[in-house]
């Protein structure tokens, strides 16, 4: 009889302690730190999930050479979800369930990192994003709630459709505005929307608009009634893949006015497909530029390059600050329990990033400047920065 007392609580002891570590998140225990990277690998947007993805290893092979953290090395577990959304849930569930991460970096575009935050969510997992730009990433859209897993390194999506307008109407001086958006993409719609409201609030006007698919390869009609219409500027608020189809085929028809565009645009793959004399006077909202003449700037953007031979992108430079910004907050949790982890990262204050120094606004966003980038025979320059107004 004692024997069996003793072996029933011993297992009521097991099993409180098992509740414990369940409410207070899930920790790391071995001699390194299991880290999530779910990126766009292969598939229509690889781009932007492989330079994401070398920035990242980048900035943990740098930490880890300094010490690692709490005495610990980073251990990223890279995983590819295809460019597709409900794969992006597939890797999310693998990393936490069966690769235990504390921690999940990515995906890239707003559509995959909504499909994960359920998961991330339910196992109390952070997620940082880089990219993924849209406000309902970190605020749901039904209660108004800030997401409290789900953290970004990105400025949101209305600032730079907001900054884009007031760069058009009051440095560009134009009046007259024509958008072509992707009306399968929430992305897209959504600076749409920002962007015509705002324009015009200053005085400016929409004297065309209309929305391609994701199929879409012919341009050229809506881009002659774009022509016929007068519009002074087009903007473009979609993906690389697109746009440079886009601007080429409207130089193609004559069409000389600027091309105005959003964060979606930084590709290598852009001048490629359009060639540098087509994106002339053209321009896009953007996170930062490697012609920032920073010293923190400059420095990422030679080791960069010393590693991979090309110049970083902004969402090279947007990751590599998610995975120093993740660093920080493990180091400051004192702790690789998930739920620290999540306290320290929503207490972020001035964090020194390569894209600027930021705090997290109560929605879990960073308040930063926005870099407007001007493309000039197929470099990126820099044109002005702004600070969206709050």
């Amino acid at each position: 009889m004692k024997t069996y007392k003793w072996l029933v609580v011993s297992l009521i002891m097991m099993l409180a302690v098992s509740l414990a570590a369940t409410g207070c998140g899930k920790k790391e225990t071995s001699d390194t730190i299991k880290v999530g990277v779910n990126y766009e690998l292969s598939g229509e947007v690889a781009a932007y999930g492989t330079t994401a993805k070398d920035a990242i290893l980048l900035a943990f092979d740098e930490i880890n050479a300094a010490g690692g953290v709490l005495g610990k090395k980073i251990e990223a577990v890279v995983l590819d979800n295809k460019s597709d959304a409900a794969e992006a849930l597939n890797v999310a569930t693998k990393l936490i369930t069966q690769e235990k991460v504390v921690a999940h970096l990515g995906p890239a575009t707003t559509g995959a990192t909504l499909n994960v935050v359920p998961v991330c969510t339910e196992y109390k997992v952070p997620l940082i994003t880089n990219s993924a730009t849209n406000p309902d990433v970190t605020v749901d859209p039904q209660t108004k709630e800030t997401r409290e897993y789900v953290f970004r390194t990105c400025f949101i999506d209305p600032p730079q459709a907001v900054v884009a307008a007031e760069f058009a109407v009051n440095q560009l001086g134009k009046k007259k505005m024509a958008v072509y958006y992707d009306n399968t993409n929430d992305y897209s719609k959504g600076l749409y929307q920002v962007f015509k409201e705002q324009v015009i609030a200053l005085g400016g006007e929409i004297v065309a608009e209309e929305g391609y698919v994701k199929e879409d390869q012919e341009f050229r009609p809506t881009l002659t009634k774009f022509k016929q219409s007068g519009a002074e500027l087009i903007y473009i608020p979609g993906y690389y893949e697109k746009v440079a189809k886009i601007i080429s085929q409207a130089r193609e028809l004559g069409i000389d006015v600027p091309f105005l565009g959003a964060d979606g645009w930084d590709s290598p793959d852009l001048v490629e497909v359009a060639g540098p004399e087509a994106l002339n006077n053209t321009f896009f909202t953007n996170h930062y530029s490697p012609q920032d003449p920073s010293e923190k700037v400059q420095n990422f953007v030679k080791a960069y390059k010393e590693r991979y031979g090309s110049i970083p992108a902004s969402f090279s430079a947007t990751a590599y600050d998610a995975a120093y910004l993740l660093a920080d907050a493990i180091k400051r949790a004192g702790s690789t329990d998930t739920v620290a982890i999540t306290k320290a990262l929503a207490e972020t204050k001035d964090f020194d990033g390569i894209t600027g120094k930021f705090s997290f606004d109560e929605q879990h966003n960073p308040v930063k400047e926005v870099s407007i980038i001007e493309m000039v025979n197929g470099e990126q320059t820099l044109k002005t920065k702004i600070t969206p107004k709050q």
